[in-house]
């Protein structure tokens, strides 16, 4: 009997359902759910900011997610480095990646290695982008640090 290792990566930041559907989902196709928390600094790399919410924070909250059986901080952007590092089986992502140059070059690079790559349905209605925005609507373009003070 084979033991199937899943990994699902994911910056994880404003956690929400979505991120709980790619987990469950994943769970649902594996005996085993590596969870890879991208850091703060490659989330910056790629995303261009930092997360909200401090890796650690991330890494507790997705820890503590029933669906997942560990939790790995992802640090390099290659990620058939990070499968050397976890050795997975089957790699998750949201189908905005399907049929673009980055899922592409993850289906290839995983092939020849033997890891499956399975898309899930991405959650158009709630991202941690969309949160976020929502959140800078709420405190102004300047944050928090732009609140009043009463005089003495």
């Amino acid at each position: 009997m084979t033991h199937r290792v899943g990994y699902a990566p994911g910056v994880y930041d404003l956690f929400h359902i979505g991120h709980l559907n790619i987990l469950r989902h994943a769970r649902s196709r594996c005996d085993y759910l590596v969870a890879g928390v991208v850091s703060d600094e490659m989330a910056r790399a790629a995303k261009g900011r930092s997360p909200v919410v401090p890796l650690t924070e991330r890494l507790e909250i997705v820890r503590s997610i029933r669906f997942v059986d560990a939790a790995f901080v992802e640090t390099v952007p290659d990620k058939l480095e990070t499968w050397r590092q976890v050795r997975f089986d089957v790699i998750f992502k949201g189908d905005d990646w399907r049929g673009t140059e980055k899922g592409e070059r993850l289906e290839r690079d995983f092939a020849g290695v033997g890891v499956d790559v399975v898309y899930f349905p991405y959650t158009v209605h709630t991202s941690s982008t969309l949160l976020r925005r929502a959140l800078d609507g709420i405190a102004g373009p300047a944050g928090p640090a732009a609140e009043s003070t009463e005089s003495a």
